[in-house]
């Protein structure tokens, strides 16, 4: 069936022929059907990716969702094995009542855990806990030619760590076997710090080590001696308490498309000072993991806020060496420039090997930020923040991307070239197409 899908920046749809299996086992022929009408497939799970990665416009796309069956889990050892399909929200139902939890989740639980696996997730624990792609034991592959193909660490090594952050491009996941942590209680015990500027946020990262879980909110449109001002949070599970998956509570929703972007300039200095000042904003205390993880997904399409028009979501990660002069100076230029989000992300990555080969987590600080599309404004802001990321030897997260440069992405992701050898033919996405003629830095020199 051909469909126009969007992604979760709602930047434009795309039309592509579409096929959902019912089950796992019809994954098979539809992908070889869609590749013979297409020429081309990609996997698509639920859709929160926010740029063109999930997109294959003009070809296939296998969507996921119902390739859910969890087959396995160990109550014992905490390894479950699951089709790819399954979502961190119903493999909560699962596990938690029994006392386990994903070891890294991403600021939504309304991902497969395919997307998980291509889009090596990374969450608020990285320090300690590294990525998905570390906790993920095998996974089955589907090629184009119809082969499954059993990967592990110890078994196609080398395809499974091209798969682990390989954005779908090395075939169709099927199912993964992963390995939960052991936890004593859904609560978490959270501490929230109001901070003035952005130097105030590394000494606080600097003292948070003990804590597995660790991330800031800033507001990004603060400037001078309040610079980078913001909230930090760390957090840990609770050592005792209830088992439950999912909080009480009603959820809220974005009914429908505003026909002009809610986020300017004038709501988020409002919003930004009403949250910054909130009671809230200074906190001790337990709550719900749903709240403390995935405070966004109590508002069911909150993307629609940004307009017909859509956002560009800009994540980067600097080296240690260099982070704070270096976010210091891009939350400058941001604040300078009158546009930004009320969705700032700012935390730290530990000194950990990555889990795949185009893996976005590397040691130092990343930050996390939406823009409203106004066009041509918006891409120059990003252009002038990515040569700040370039110079200090960082990158850009593919998952999140619409426009990166792909002379950036070749700098910041070498095993490109590695990566190369190991993806389906007869798998594309529209950021590929964008990227596939980068030149690596052997070929610049």
């Amino acid at each position: 069936m051909r469909q126009p899908i969007k992604s979760w920046g709602n930047l434009g749809a795309v039309e592509h022929d579409v096929a959902t299996p019912a089950f796992r086992e019809d994954a098979a022929p539809l992908l070889s059907a869609l590749v013979d009408k297409a020429g081309s497939v990609l996997a698509h799970g639920l859709g929160r990716s926010y740029g063109d990665s999930p997109l294959n416009a003009g070809g296939g796309l296998l969507v996921t969702r119902r390739m859910d069956r969890c087959h396995a889990f160990d109550t014992a050892t905490g390894v479950l094995r699951a089709d790819a399909g399954l979502s961190l929200a119903d493999l909560h139902v699962i596990t938690v009542p029994r006392g386990w939890f994903v070891a890294v989740t991403p600021g939504t639980k309304f991902v497969t855990l395919g997307g998980a696996v291509a889009n090596d997730v990374h969450g608020k624990n990285h320090h300690v806990a590294g990525s998905f792609g570390h906790h993920v034991r095998a996974l089955g592959l589907r090629r184009s030619d119809g082969t499954l193909v059993d990967c592990a660490p110890d078994r196609n090594a080398d395809l499974f760590r091209a798969t682990i952050g390989g954005l779908g491009l090395t075939g169709l996941i099927e199912w993964v076997e992963i390995q939960l942590q052991a936890i004593a209680s859904s609560d978490m015990e959270v501490e929230n710090i109001r901070f003035d500027h952005v130097d105030r946020f590394f000494d606080l990262a600097a003292e948070s080590l003990d804590w597995p879980y660790s991330v800031a909110w800033v507001d990004c449109l603060s400037q001078g001696a309040a610079l980078g001002r913001g909230i930090f949070s760390r957090g840990r599970h609770a050592s005792a308490g209830p088992c439950v998956a999912q909080p009480a509570g009603s959820k809220l929703a974005v009914p429908l498309t505003p026909p002009v972007s809610l986020i300017n300039g004038l709501s988020l200095r409002a919003f930004n000072a009403a949250y910054y000042n909130r009671p809230g904003a200074t906190f001790t205390g337990r709550s719900h993991f749903d709240g403390f993880f995935y405070p966004l997904d109590g508002v069911h399409h909150w993307n629609r806020v940004y307009g017909p028009r859509g956002f560009y979501q800009y994540q980067c990660v600097v080296p240690p060496a260099v982070a704070r002069e270096a976010v210091t100076e891009l939350l400058a230029r941001i604040a300078a420039s009158g546009t930004g989000s009320c969705l700032v992300v700012l935390k730290n990555f530990g000194d950990i090997a990555p889990a795949g080969l185009l893996s976005f987590p590397m040691a130092g600080t990343t930050l996390a930020l939406d823009f409203p599309n106004q066009g041509q404004r918006t891409l120059a802001l990003m252009a002038d923040l990515d040569r700040t990321v370039a110079a200090a030897g960082g990158r850009l997260y593919p998952a999140k991307d619409a426009r990166m440069p792909a002379d950036l992405f070749a700098a910041g992701y070498p095993a490109v070239v590695d990566f190369k050898r190991h993806i389906d033919p007869a798998f594309m996405s529209d950021f590929w197409r964008r990227m596939e003629q980068a030149p690596t830095k052997s070929e610049q020199a």
